[in-house]
């Protein structure tokens, strides 16, 4: 029989611990099926792979037959072809032109320096004091006497440094002074440079006639006579210059225009006459048997005026027609 507990409660019941499971939750992967395999020619050019950068078909095709046009033995053989016509063009094209310009000689006329084309500018404006007028010689390649020094040595060598660039200083001073004036055209250039040429090529002319007249058989080159004969056109531009700038403008007219002018073709004159006296007139000719013989006095004496008539008439006719505009 139970006893009555009055007055005091019951003891309390402890609820149950109860300890957190632990619950794993896996996550399975989508799995994906591997790629196929690719081929031998796929895997040479990279086509098929999904992870590497495509190219463009049509990219794919020309760089594919430009390649294989290259390992082609027939296209290979054509392009050995091709290089060997070429060469023997390059070839013939240079043994025709040496025909008739040895490149070999004209370089000679073109070793300048700087301080050669300042005292040379010089020389052709005041000659008037300068001593001595022969060329110095030296030996050539072989051992050979008679050989000239180049311009950058010797100070009275002619050059075609200072005559192409005063021809083409002239060419675009005139084409200027044109359009200061207002009538420039584009024919304008093209009929200077015409004009420039056919006054040197008939002093040329006349010069190769005087000489064949008066049998005067000189070692000097045709490209000697070509450089005296352009050296006037640093006294044309000389001129046409201070005569635009004290004249207005109005041409060479006025005592400034033919003071200068005057001056310019004197100076000329005397370098012509003092540089061409060793090449118009040799003391000493050989025959054809390669004697040396003495000139004599009257043949010497037509040679002299033939290079007076040529340095002060000629020349002044010539330098008048470049300064009349």
């Amino acid at each position: 029989m139970q006893r009555a507990n009055y007055g005091h409660p019951a003891p309390a019941t402890s609820p149950p611990l109860h300890h957190p499971v632990p619950q794993h939750v896996s996550t399975v992967p989508q799995l994906r099926s591997p790629p196929p395999p690719m081929s031998q020619q796929q895997q040479q050019s990279g086509y098929g792979n999904p992870y590497q950068p495509q190219a463009p078909p049509g990219a794919a095709n020309a760089f594919g037959a430009y390649g294989n046009f290259m390992s082609d033995p027939t296209a290979q053989m054509g392009f050995q072809v091709g290089q060997t016509a070429l060469k023997h063009g390059t070839e013939y094209v240079e043994q025709n032109i040496n025909r008739y310009v040895n490149f070999s000689a004209l370089k000679h006329y073109f070793n300048v320096s700087n301080g050669y084309v300042v005292n040379k500018l010089f020389l052709v404006l005041f000659p008037w004091r300068h001593k001595p007028w022969s060329r110095k010689q030296t030996l050539g390649p072989n051992g050979q006497e008679g050989w000239f020094m180049p311009p950058r040595d010797d100070l009275n060598s002619p050059d075609m440094y200072i005559p192409v660039m005063a021809l083409v200083t002239y060419i675009l001073l005139y084409s200027m002074i044109a359009g200061l004036r207002g009538a420039f055209e584009p024919e304008l250039l093209g009929y200077t440079a015409t004009w420039s040429f056919f006054i040197v090529g008939v002093e040329i002319i006349l010069l190769k006639l005087g000489a064949y007249l008066l049998s005067i058989a000189s070692d000097s080159q045709l490209l000697d006579l070509v450089a005296y004969s352009g050296y006037k056109f640093v006294g044309a531009i000389v001129t046409i210059v201070i005569s635009e700038i004290f004249n207005g403008g109005k041409g060479t007219g006025g005592w400034v225009g033919w003071t200068v002018f005057a001056y310019t073709f004197l100076a000329n004159a005397l370098f012509l006459l003092r540089s061409l006296k060793y090449v118009l007139l040799p003391e000493n000719v050989s025959d054809e048997r390669g004697t040396m013989q003495t000139v004599a006095r009257s043949q010497k004496n037509r040679r002299t005026q033939f290079l007076f008539i040529y340095s002060y008439p000629v020349q002044l006719f010539f330098m008048w027609l470049l300064t009349r505009a």
